[in-house]
């Protein structure tokens, strides 16, 4: 009874504040329309997604931003960590620090910062076309194919300072004498990190792909602040378009709930497929 007094304000608030929401949520899915004028639609909303033009284009751009940014990150993050884990590297605390300081800096903020960075007469232009890299401006926020790239520059350079510290821990744990031993042996530079470094840092990288997935799948200060959305929804993601059902275009809040179920049910599969591509089975 001592034990459970201590725990028992926290787990009302939790139901309170996650689970009932959760919930409520789920029942919001199956109806359709605004505040008091809700009524229920059962299944409708469930099969309007497969006929959404919108829906699936943002769909389509999410699962692009995953397949592409979240292997960038994870990858960079894994070689970065391997690089200030060097015990001859100097000035080790400084790069740490200047590398994980993006994850901690606001989201509106530097998304406002890339905008400007990225518009056609900003830093990124100027500087390639002084440099003779370029001959006219690259239009990063007005094209679909660049205003991806930019988004995906921004993603990246904000969360891989943040993995690398869990890697840049895990590492650290790791015991000296294996590196040793397999230098005595003859293994590589390449050849420790690929069969020594990268299998026992195998259940951090799970779990860093993992909430990257989540993470990039429920994308939307970025998108929002960086690109709105366009050009013509070329860049909107899912949680964008979560936002316009319910804000900006005709509240539709039960509709809303459906597509961020949708979410919750990408986010398992992705979760799933990664289980398996990793061979855990716990």
């Amino acid at each position: 009874m001592i034990g459970w007094s201590f725990v028992l304000l926290s787990a009302i608030m939790i139901l309170i504040f996650y689970f009932y929401p959760m919930l409520q949520s789920l029942l919001l899915s199956f109806q359709s329309g605004t505040g008091a004028n809700l009524s229920w639609v059962g299944a409708a909303n469930y099969t309007r997604l497969f006929k959404d033009p919108v829906f699936l284009i943002t769909v389509k751009n999410t699962v692009f931003y995953l397949i592409i940014q979240v292997p960038l990150m994870i990858i960079l993050a894994l070689v970065l960590s391997v690089l200030l884990n060097s015990k001859t590297l100097k000035w080790k605390g400084l790069f740490r620090t200047a590398i994980f300081l993006p994850a901690v800096t606001s989201l509106v903020a530097y998304s406002v910062i890339f905008k400007y960075m990225f518009g056609q007469d900003g830093l990124i232009n100027v500087m390639l076309m002084k440099l003779s890299l370029l001959s006219e401006p690259i239009q990063w926020l007005t094209d679909p194919f660049w205003a991806k790239i930019t988004i995906i520059l921004a993603i990246t350079w904000r969360w891989t300072g943040y993995n690398m510290i869990f890697y840049l821990s895990a590492l650290q744990n790791i015991d000296s004498s294996i590196y040793e031993a397999a230098k005595m042996d003859g293994a590589s530079a390449f050849q420790q990190f690929t069969k020594i470094t990268v299998p026992l840092l195998k259940p951090i990288i799970l779990f860093t792909s993992i909430t990257s997935t989540i993470g990039t799948l429920q994308l939307f200060d970025e998108v929002m602040n960086i690109t709105a959305g366009g050009p013509g929804n070329a860049t909107m993601t899912i949680s964008q378009y979560i936002y316009n059902l319910s804000f900006k275009y005709t509240p539709d809040f039960g509709y809303a709930a459906t597509v961020s179920y949708a979410i919750v049910i990408m986010i398992v599969i992705f979760s799933i497929i990664q289980f398996r591509v990793a061979g855990d089975k716990e």
